[in-house]
């Protein structure tokens, strides 16, 4: 069945808003008689902005969405991609991923200092058990402390709460156009990013290949090799956003290289391992680096944590 028009599932913020809106104006570009409409969908994470996000499940950010989606209230979702589960529901599928932006992770201070010079127990804002994990690694002095709310609730919050800095995704400093803002980047092997990090996910209905077709353009298949093989080693690991777990990979010449960390909570342990493969194997890139970690020591970490199922 050919789609003369097309609905988009969104959360409401400003981040998820530029996202979806993306999608419309390259499906618009691409195809001048298709009318796209947005439609902004409240989720559980949405209704609860200043609770920790630790324990309350994978799909916090996405299962209001995939209900609309299967329900048929709209046709396609746009996600960022690290929200999505390894596991989507049955009859929905990742129908495209358009080019990934910046994946690195980074550091926003109060004073402009990098975090080598900020002060002995500086207090750093984030609620990403990942991101805490390899930054109180790397220093143990810091206290860290939960800090919820779009990106520029959290710049409000960094100079109105005492906060010596906030890490963020680059990502969405980009797509907001907000570069001023970054006092610092993190290295990849450094900060290893989140699973997905800086990637959208267009999620649409199993079957739909009329839909699958207007989509086809927007799907960048170097990105989905590099996803496959991180969100492989995140299913293989058994873990979810919620465990100090990241994974990213690159093309490199003409292989793919994926490094993974597992990081104990508080930082005193943080596991790394890559490996490389080709990209069309990708996937069993992902597992062959979760069995290095769970090799090196992660099994007893994810176990520890009730991460794994």
């Amino acid at each position: 069945m050919m789609h003369n028009s097309l609905v988009i599932g969104t959360r409401g913020s400003q981040l998820a808003l530029w996202q979806a809106q993306f999608v419309k104006d390259q499906l618009e570009r691409l195809f001048p008689d298709l009318e796209v409409n947005l439609k902004i969908i409240k989720t559980t994470g949405d209704t609860i902005p200043d609770r920790s996000l630790v324990g309350l499940g994978k799909g916090v950010f996405t299962k209001e969405i995939e209900n609309a989606l299967l329900a048929g209230v709209i046709d396609l979702a746009v996600h960022s991609l690290k929200d999505l589960a390894t596991e989507l529901p049955e009859g929905l599928c990742i129908a495209a991923i358009p080019t990934r932006e910046d994946p690195r992770d980074v550091l926003i201070t109060a004073s402009g200092l990098p975090l080598e010079d900020l002060l002995n127990g500086a207090t750093i804002g984030t609620t990403s058990p990942r991101r805490k994990a390899q930054i109180l690694h790397i220093r143990p002095d810091l206290q860290v402390v939960d800090i919820r709310g779009n990106i520029d609730t959290r710049l409000r919050k960094l100079h109105e709460t005492g906060l010596d800095g906030i890490i963020l995704a680059a990502a969405g400093i980009n797509r907001l156009r907000k570069p001023e803002v970054i006092t610092q980047f993190f290295d990849v092997e450094r900060m290893v990013p989140a699973v997905g990090q800086g990637a959208l996910a267009i999620e649409a209905r199993e079957g739909d290949t009329a839909l699958e077709t207007l989509l086809e353009p927007l799907n960048d298949q170097k990105t989905v090799a590099e996803v496959t093989a991180e969100r492989s080693a995140l299913k293989s690991l058994g873990g979810g956003c919620q465990v100090p777990i990241g994974a990213y990979a690159k093309h490199v010449d003409d292989e793919l290289s994926l490094i993974g960390v597992v990081c104990h909570p508080e930082g005193a342990l943080r596991i790394v391992k890559s490996a490389k493969a080709a990209p069309n194997a990708a996937e069993h890139l992902g597992e062959v680096v979760a069995e290095k970690l769970r090799e090196g020591g992660a099994t007893g970490l994810l176990t520890t944590q009730g991460a794994l199922r």
